[in-house]
């Protein structure tokens, strides 16, 4: 049987670190802890589960504390989770199994999904896979000083294991944007991943134009991973038309499909923008594009409501807003197929019924705020 190392580097985790801990100790070998700052009771918490606790100046830099955690692994494989992730009990069994067959067909890499968003019923609507567990002999090296990644030379399998992203965090950090403005003023180069996630930090904090510009050179060479630019295209798009600017958020939209087959999310986007616009019969064209898009469940970032609920939804206010009831409420229950207790399609299905019956008090018609 293979033996796996837990490679993890924490700070101020003590809120999670048990939680995610507790999910996967059965499934390894030796769990190593490189905590980066704590001022917490995450190295207490840690001490519950291993001895192998080891401090590390933050630097900071992801890519050099992950390092220096797997410089620290024995076993033949090396698996790494951050303290907000778990194994849930059915992706527990499903390594243990893996782990019992490894050093019969060994892999170098194994490419696991990560789930980080969820319906109201627990089902994952966001995921990817990453390079989640490796043969520590084939030289595993992570780079980047944020959105780090691994490169893993050798042979790579995909399973049906997932790892559960459960954060508690509520506020986005300017941290990574503040590596990245270090790295600029320091004159340091650029990989193209560091660009497209530079332009996307700013977008977040809301520096538009810096945001469009950074995006732009990330997209013009089109060297990035294929993933990473139609996302860059998405995060261009919504940069420039929060600066007003419509016409070129839709062709920013439209960039991504000289890049590759089409993909749901962005032609959603197309229909936002245009219903938006009140354009609903162009709108809805595109809202059944996207309906009828095949989805890659392993091909970069996959949000499973672009090719289902969401369309449907939109499609809802289309039709409501064109006259056309009972389009409309056809394509809410649709919407409802996938998340039937969703606060949307619940209160489109109040609205629909109270449009059935007039002499209801409550068929005002006057919160028709469906999704809007």
């Amino acid at each position: 049987m293979a033996s796996i190392s837990l490679c993890m580097i924490v700070r101020d985790e003590e809120a999670v670190l048990g939680r995610c801990l507790e999910s996967v100790a059965p499934a390894v070998d030796e769990i190593i802890l490189v905590d980066t700052g704590s001022v917490d009771g995450t190295k207490a918490v840690a001490a519950a589960y291993t001895d192998q606790i080891y401090d590390f100046a933050w630097v900071d830099d992801f890519a050099a504390a992950r390092n220096a955690s797997f410089a620290k692994a024995t076993g033949d494989y090396i698996l790494w989770l951050d303290a907000d992730d778990v194994l849930l009990p059915e992706d527990l069994d499903a390594l243990l199994c893996l782990k019992n067959r490894l050093d019969q067909s060994p892999a170098d890499v194994v490419m696991m999904r990560y789930n980080t968003a969820f319906d109201s019923r627990g089902n994952p609507t966001f995921f990817f896979d990453r390079e989640r567990l490796v043969r520590r002999a084939a030289g595993p090296v992570w780079h980047g000083r944020v959105h780090e990644y691994i490169q893993c030379p050798g042979t790579r399998i995909t399973v049906n294991i997932a790892v559960t992203h459960r954060s508690i965090k509520t506020a986005y950090t300017t941290r990574n944007l503040r590596i990245y403005e270090k790295m600029a003023a320091a004159g340091e180069s650029f990989t193209p991943r560091d660009r497209f996630y530079y332009g996307r930090e700013l977008y977040y904090h809301r520096q538009y134009d810096r945001a469009v510009q950074e995006l732009q050179a990330f997209l013009a060479p089109g060297d990035g991973w294929l993933p990473d630019q139609l996302e860059a295209c998405k995060f261009l798009s919504a940069a420039l038309h929060d600066q007003g600017d419509r016409k070129g958020a839709f062709a920013a939209l439209c960039r991504s499909f000289a890049l590759g087959a089409p993909r749901a999310d962005l032609v959603c986007g197309c229909g936002d923008l245009l219903l938006e616009q009140g354009d609903y019969p162009a709108a809805i064209c595109w809202y059944k594009w996207a309906l009828e898009l095949p989805q890659d469940l392993h091909s970069g970032f996959v949000n499973t409501d672009d090719t289902g609920y969401l369309p449907y939804l939109r499609l809802c206010v289309c039709y409501d807003r064109m006259g056309d009831y009972a389009a409309a409420a056809r394509c809410n229950a649709q919407a409802a197929a996938y998340r039937p207790d969703d606060a949307a399609v619940q209160q489109n299905a109040a609205y629909f019924a109270a449009l059935q019956h007039p002499a209801d008090p409550s068929s005002t018609g006057e919160n028709k705020e469906h999704n809007r």
